[in-house]
């Protein structure tokens, strides 16, 4: 994903305003698909109530918010002083990050354990209660924030010759960052909510679980080199 993030930013070579708004806007929206934020938005969404559309936006958009505002909070600095994380601090921002995917696993697997998605005789599931509130979601966007691709964003936006343009720039990267985030938790809500899929839950919450929990302690282990990481 780093080089396509640096394909679309090399549009912006010429400085044209118009282009590297575009180019952040696209940036922004491109962030969301991530895989390290799939593997925590699908475990967050799963472990939400039933016909959990409207509730996986509200999720989307607190998350969203909670990355934008970190991206902006560490943006800065890089772009106004040029001052960067040291390499060390960066690991342990990446390692933070995949110990929240492992813990979201973690946690989707202990529910599917209590029976949280099983079916009742009538072939409807049992009620679920919601397992993340506005507020908890907005602190795993916090944490996001602080690792993934979005720094390799705010890098390419530093090399803008204008420093307002740049700080604009970043400004439209965190909102479309959290524009997108939405998109992406809204439509897993959707797909959630229909019966079929919902029905299915209780055989693919352990794989998903599992998946995301094996992509954490992948995603840890990379942050330290110990492990390629070619997204």
């Amino acid at each position: 994903m780093f080089g396509l993030d640096e394909w679309i930013a090399g549009v912006s070579d010429e400085g044209s305003i118009m282009i590297v708004v575009l180019v952040a806007t696209l940036l922004g929206l491109r962030h969301a698909t991530d895989p390290d934020h799939l593997a925590a938005v699908s475990t967050l969404v799963v472990s939400g109530r039933e016909r959990a559309t409207r509730a996986a936006a509200r999720l989307g958009a607190a998350w969203g918010l909670g990355h934008a505002v970190t991206l902006v909070a560490f943006g800065l600095p890089i772009l106004l002083a040029e001052r960067y994380l040291p390499d060390i601090v960066q690991r342990g921002a990446e390692t933070t990050v995949a110990a929240l995917i492992a813990f979201l696993a973690v946690r989707l697997l202990v529910r599917w354990r209590h029976g949280a998605f099983a079916a009742t005789s009538a072939g409807h599931e049992t009620h679920r209660h919601p397992a993340r509130t506005p507020a908890g979601a907005f602190g795993i966007g916090l944490v996001h924030g602080m690792g993934g691709s979005a720094g390799v964003g705010v890098l390419l936006l530093a090399a803008v010759p204008s420093r307002t343009l740049a700080l604009v720039a970043l400004v439209v990267l965190a909102l479309f960052t959290a524009v997108s985030m939405t998109v992406v938790t809204t439509g897993f809500g959707a797909v959630l909510s229909v019966r079929r899929v919902g029905g299915a839950l209780t055989t693919a919450a352990p794989v998903l679980g599992l998946s995301s929990l094996a992509f954490g302690l992948w995603y840890a282990a990379a942050a330290w080199s110990l492990a390629p990481y070619p997204f």
